[in-house]
């Protein structure tokens, strides 16, 4: 079977996994994707693991403008295959908090170069990729990742400005990685403390 006709196939599989009250709850909070099935995570992940890693396959898949093409992809992209700049276009055409969320725990924590991408999407101009960045960061640093001095000083100028962001998800996720930041040990601690203090805020 090519990829065309695996791609077709696992559409056509959507219509079983088909939630229209997820799909309903998703636009009536204002996400729009241009076709959504609702497929809960669960039922994707099923079907990843049927699927299992494929390069290929996924670069089709996230061609395609639906929600659970683009889900599935970063679930069967292999993380130590793809380069850098298929990254950096994905990326860019991330249009939704969910994806970038996805995406970020799916695939961009695990990649070799994870480290090196998160910092640079922190200074991006766009909240969706900031928001990566944050996601990633959480991730790494939950896994005892202890970023260098200049890390360090980037990430947290970065995290004030973001935290007085309009945007909520993206102040939430910057407060997530700063807490886990905090949690690398007491020096990260009071780092965190003393910066978060100084925009009058602190952890709750």
């Amino acid at each position: 079977m090519n990829i065309n006709e695996q791609v077709k196939e696992i559409k056509q599989s959507f219509r079983q996994m088909m939630d229209g009250s997820i799909a309903q709850s998703m636009r009536d909070k204002g996400v729009n994707y241009h076709l959504n099935w609702g497929a809960t995570l669960p039922r994707l992940k099923e079907k990843a693991t049927e699927i299992g890693p494929n390069y290929d396959l996924a670069i089709a898949l996230w061609k395609e403008n639906v929600r659970e093409c683009k889900i599935l992809a970063t679930m069967i992209m292999p993380a130590d295959k793809v380069l850098p700049e298929v990254i950096d276009i994905w990326v860019e055409q991330i249009d939704a908090i969910e994806i970038a969320e996805q995406a970020s725990f799916n695939l961009f924590q695990h990649l070799p170069f994870a480290a090196e991408k998160a910092f640079q999407w922190l200074a991006a101009p766009d909240d969706l990729t900031q928001l990566c960045g944050y996601h990633v960061l959480s991730r790494l640093f939950m896994n005892k990742q202890e970023p260098n001095e200049r890390g360090i000083n980037e990430f947290i100028d970065q995290a004030l400005v973001a935290l007085q962001s309009q945007n909520l998800s993206l102040r939430k996720a910057a407060m997530q990685s700063v807490l886990r930041f905090s949690e690398l040990g007491l020096m990260y601690q009071r780092l965190a403390h003393s910066a978060i203090r100084t925009i009058g805020m602190d952890f709750v």
